[in-house]
């Protein structure tokens, strides 16, 4: 029986994955085989030894040691795509309220007082003070064309929007998604020098923190609009801020409130709302569910962010998983051991990730217990299954 603990409430749609003959779920961390989680806090938490993998019922994983699990050989997974349609939904969203004023609008509105009458003649006085313009016709730049940012692309574009991105890992399958209509730029620079409107759809990394700042923000089109719904860290608040106040930019609009931005009569925060969609929370908890049991139970792993992707069908009498350091003859010293015990590997597949690197092997019989001891002590191994 293995043992899944839930950090957060997650979605019973990914839970019912996990059939119950074959996984305790809730089970007491202290002997945890993986754990689910959402956003709690988990670098300071003291996680057990028996630990295998951990899902991450979403994208980001700045909640997760991983550096930590990465040396312990832990598998981190985590859902890109499965909340792009929400996040995507709220991106179009808050262009149109910030175009549109409708958070002042409606605060306008709703504290009118007096009779029916009074209040209609107040808000033919008041609307002037709340005209917008119009999407169609402007351009949409984007940093980062993953899952979401490719979605946010092909929406602007169908509203009648000029969509200009920027994203030199842009998947294949990404690639594939996005509209040829959307122009891709040679760097960030150029997006933001095009830009309207600017919608940020990076993970928060050194290279990332401070991406929109005073200098960049200098150069970008006068009452540009930006919009983070990706990390809190990716945009220099004081120096958004000075922007608003000296009118450069128009409005920024973000999905991380704080005490300098919540109040500010141009900026547009919201309680992290971005993947806040029972759609999305059922489609995280279905995918990490479904990369936790496959990893589980077969050794396959797809969409973590600390190992290689390995994915194998079944063959042989059993399986061997092995994730080791990325060093020289690592699979030389594997299959030399496995040769000395007289088992014959049927078919191995091995890949590597910056500093680490995982192997499955299929093999013709089961390992003795001798042999599984010389694998697991060979120098550079992390973590050693036979499944």
């Amino acid at each position: 029986m293995y043992k899944i603990h839930t950090l957060n409430a997650i979605s019973n749609k990914g839970l019912e994955r996990l059939p119950t003959d074959k996984y305790d779920i809730g089970a007491e961390l202290n002997d945890a085989d993986a754990i689910l989680v959402r956003s709690a806090k988990m670098h300071d938490m003291d996680l057990p030894k028996s630990l295998l993998a951990i899902g991450r019922a979403g994208a980001g994983v700045n909640n997760v040691p991983v550096d930590r699990m990465t040396e312990q050989g832990v598998v981190v997974f985590n859902a890109p795509g499965a909340n792009a349609n929400a996040v995507k939904e709220l991106v179009i969203a808050g262009m149109l309220m910030s175009i549109r004023n409708i958070g002042p609008a409606w605060d306008f509105a709703r504290n009118l007082e007096g009779s029916d009458e009074e209040i209609h003649k107040a808000t033919e006085a008041g609307k002037k003070n709340f005209k917008g313009f119009e999407l169609p016709g402007r351009t949409l730049g984007i940093i980062g064309l993953g899952a979401i940012g490719v979605r946010v692309a092909n929406s602007a574009k169908a509203l009648g929007m000029r969509v200009i991105g920027f994203d030199p890992g842009i998947s294949v399958e990404r690639a594939w998604e996005l509209s040829p209509d959307v122009h891709q730029a040679g760097s960030v620079d150029e997006v933001l020098a095009k830009a309207d409107f600017v919608s940020l759809h990076v993970p928060l990394m050194e290279q990332t923190k401070d991406l929109i700042n005073a200098e960049r923000l200098a150069f970008m089109k006068d009452n540009v609009v930006v919009l983070n719904f990706a990390r809190d860290g990716i945009v220099n608040e004081q120096d958004m801020v000075d922007a608003l106040d000296n009118g450069k930019a128009l409005s920024y609009v973000c999905d991380f409130p704080t005490n300098l931005t919540k109040n500010h009569p141009k900026c547009l925060t919201l309680p992290h709302l971005g993947a806040s969609t029972d759609e999305a929370e059922d489609n995280c908890a279905i995918m990490v569910a479904d990369q936790v049991r496959d990893y589980i139970e077969n050794g396959n792993i797809k969409n973590s962010v600390n190992m290689p992707h390995v994915q194998m069908a079944r063959s042989g009498v059993q399986r061997i998983a092995i994730a080791n350091l990325n060093r020289p003859d690592m699979v030389g010293q594997i299959s030399h051991i496995l040769g000395k015990a007289g088992v014959n590997i049927e078919h191995l597949v091995n890949e590597s990730r910056d500093k680490v690197a995982y192997t499955l092997l299929d093999v013709d019989r089961d390992v003795p217990a001798e042999t599984r001891d010389e694998l697991a002590a060979i120098d550079g191994v992390l973590r050693l299954r036979l499944l």
